[in-house]
């Protein structure tokens, strides 16, 4: 885990910032390492941090979902398909998992290990999903890839990517993402539907007590 003293403007007191994924003591470090990175986009060297591409803005437009929150902005016009940065966060196991996060994304299924940006990460957690925001649908996604920790050594991460340009020359895609555009993904069903169960649980609670 690598904390850094520079911090992104707007950046909450609460939260740790960090430049490199944090590992939990039940996390062992060889089930990031690839011995192949294969297909995955590949990334070297450690991109700059505090990010150069994106800034942390409050979100004041009271139609915006995350109205009184923050968003993840672009401080220069991204190409399609560019790597943006990394989703980094607390690496832990499912018998850590906090149920309440809405932070945590899965890392590797095989080896079981996932990443919450709750208490600790960078920039990406930041990013607001495209729902009641873009008409147009996401304009960047999460991929699997693999970063270069020293030469010839590769050790997977989660990346922010901004979408391909797609089939139509002329699409939403085709020009990637604007400078001061908001950068957001889709979130998945997965994501609003457990956030669906959750409420109604929270609404079952507070009537019975009520």
């Amino acid at each position: 885990m690598t904390k850094s003293s520079l911090k992104p403007k707007n950046w909450p007191q609460e939260v740790q910032y960090l430049t490199s994924l944090s590992l939990m003591p039940s996390v062992d470090l060889a089930t990031l390492r690839l011995p192949n990175p294969g297909t995955l986009p590949l990334i070297a060297p450690l991109p700059a941090a505090p990010s150069l591409w994106t800034n942390i803005l409050p979100i004041t437009d009271p139609t915006h979902p995350a109205f009184g929150q923050n968003g993840l902005f672009a401080t220069r016009s991204l190409s399609p398909g560019s790597f943006i940065l990394f989703y980094l966060g607390l690496v832990h196991t499912s018998a850590t998992t906090d149920p309440a996060s809405d932070y945590d994304l899965s890392l590797d299924r095989e080896h079981d290990i996932s990443i919450d940006a709750t208490r600790c990460g960078n920039e990406a957690r930041f990013i607001n999903d495209y729902r009641g925001v873009r008409s147009e649908g996401p304009n960047a996604e999460f991929r699997d890839c693999a970063f270069e920790v020293s030469a010839g050594v590769w050790e997977k991460r989660i990346g922010v990517f901004v979408l391909d340009k797609g089939k139509s020359p002329k699409g939403p895609r085709a020009k990637g993402i604007a400078k001061g555009q908001e950068i957001v993904v889709s979130y998945g069903k997965g994501f609003w539907n457990a956030r669906h169960v959750a409420s109604e649980l929270t609404a079952t609670v507070e009537t019975n007590l009520n």
